[in-house]
């Protein structure tokens, strides 16, 4: 205990954190089928407006300004569907921002399912340097299957129609993508369709959620990992193996034809982990904890993912915001992240790359029966053995102080020997260097081997 507050009392350095803000609560416009915020109303049983006042606005907006301790303090606005408060709303954020700005750098995100943009939205957006993420799950069949309307109806050519305003305004955007257990199956027609679309940024967040047989007393149906009672993983959270799939198979495609042009995120994070430096996203650092988020009310909560009553550090209007952020609580909620791991994991190759992913996703047990295994920890070993030897060359050229970019041209090289490599005999030794027979490792999946391993017949399905 002494050596955990020890790390704790270390961890509370120069304070810079991160306020993700939801002013009109978990109200949407959208009834999407795997939303696990649209629930969150139920903490709030009592409340029939779940707009932000102003005097909540301003006291975060000063707060959040004077106690980071950095040049650049960001503001995420986000939901439900934060365009449902109206754009004067942000007029005003801009005009506080600017009030209590003390020379400091002020960036602006809106995630936002792109339904409710109009020329106005974007004009404003372009004039004050906002960075927009849009949800969508991928072309028109994929998307529909879950994010609908109120009414049940389709939503995808409206939040198309948003984007094409969001180019015509010239406004930054990037995409973020729930893969869930349809879209999953269709890694490229994803990636190809925002690479049509425009988007050059993207992220691929993958939907697990379990339902609780009897909802507990705060009436929430999609449950944390610590709830003890019954409880199934819903129908729509991605197979772990078909995700493992879906994130080797885009970065086949991008790895030789894409670095440099489009960004995605758990590359860009992956690499990061391979390079031994900070990763920059929560899910894959060591240790979290930085990150909270805020209701409409000024209730704040130690993250987004865990929005439980358990998880509940107090109200701006009561408590200073940075006294929440960094109570031993909240940074031991962060140190979890590290210290609760399955001996499953510290064992793991390739710890340094996943550090156990989301605590959210910790559901189900490792093979000797310990709690605490990352539900997808199948689809990341599959991913995080497949991109190995890209990974390592890209490190390298990092390290020279060369572009990783050239890790395409290395991959065409190693194309022109194809014809001199014969398929190996299924008794013989994986030419992946696992030490396995060929028919045991790569010879059940030839799309997991390394490019320079392959046949020159390998091609993607």
């Amino acid at each position: 205990m002494d050596i955990l507050f020890t790390d704790a009392v270390k961890q509370m350095g120069p304070t810079a954190f991160q306020v993700m803000v939801k002013p009109i609560g978990p109200i949407c416009n959208l009834n999407c089928t795997y939303c696990y915020y649209l629930e969150k109303d139920n903490l709030y049983p009592l409340k029939k407006d779940f707009k932000m006042p102003e005097e909540i606005l301003e006291s975060f907006i000063r707060q959040q300004i004077e106690n980071q301790e950095v040049p650049v303090v960001n503001f995420v606005w986000q939901g439900g569907e934060p365009a449902l408060m109206r754009i004067d709303f942000y007029r005003k954020a801009i005009e506080l921002e600017k009030k209590y700005a003390n020379g400091k750098k002020i960036e602006n995100a809106f995630q936002t399912n792109g339904t409710l943009l109009n020329d106005e939205w974007c004009e404003f957006f372009k004039e004050n340097n906002f960075l927009i993420g849009i949800s969508i799950d991928g072309p028109e069949k994929l998307h529909n299957k879950y994010r609908l309307t109120k009414g049940n109806k389709p939503s995808f050519h409206k939040v198309m129609h948003g984007i094409s305003l969001l180019k015509k305004h010239n406004v930054d955007f990037n995409t973020l993508s729930v893969v869930n257990d349809y879209n999953s199956h269709y890694p490229l027609e994803v990636y190809n369709f925002f690479k049509k679309t425009g988007s050059q940024f993207m992220q691929f967040i993958p939907i697990v959620e379990r339902i609780a047989d009897t909802p507990g007393p705060d009436s929430l149906k999609l449950v944390s990992p610590d709830f003890k009672e019954d409880a199934t993983v819903s129908d729509w959270s991605v197979k772990p193996k078909q995700f493992g799939k879906f994130l080797c198979a885009i970065f086949d495609e991008w790895v030789r034809n894409d670095v440099g042009k489009y960004y995605i995120q758990i590359f860009d994070v992956s690499l990061a982990n391979w390079v031994g430096a900070n990763p920059n996203l929560c899910a894959f650092s060591e240790t979290c904890g930085n990150a909270t988020v805020m209701e409409h009310n000024g209730d704040l909560y130690s993250c987004d993912h865990f929005v439980y009553k358990e998880n509940y550090l107090g109200n701006i209007m009561e408590t200073p915001l940075v006294s929440m952020v960094k109570t031993i609580e909240q940074t031991q909620f962060g140190l979890n992240k590290r210290d609760k791991l399955p001996r499953y994991c510290l064992k793991c190759e390739y710890r340094f790359a996943c550090h156990g992913e989301c605590p959210k996703n910790r559901i189900i047990k490792t093979p000797d029966g310990e709690p605490g295994l990352n539900y997808n920890c199948e689809a990341y070993k599959m991913f995080f053995k497949h991109i190995d030897p890209y990974m390592q060359y890209m490190a390298k050229e990092l390290n020279k102080k060369r572009s990783p970019a050239n890790v395409m041209n290395w991959i065409r090289q190693s194309e022109l020997q194809k014809s001199t490599i014969k398929v190996p005999e299924r008794n013989s030794p994986c030419p992946c260097g696992s030490g396995k027979k060929y028919k045991k490792c790569c010879g059940k999946d030839p799309s997991l081997m390394p490019i320079s391993n392959k046949s020159v017949n390998y091609t993607h399905d």
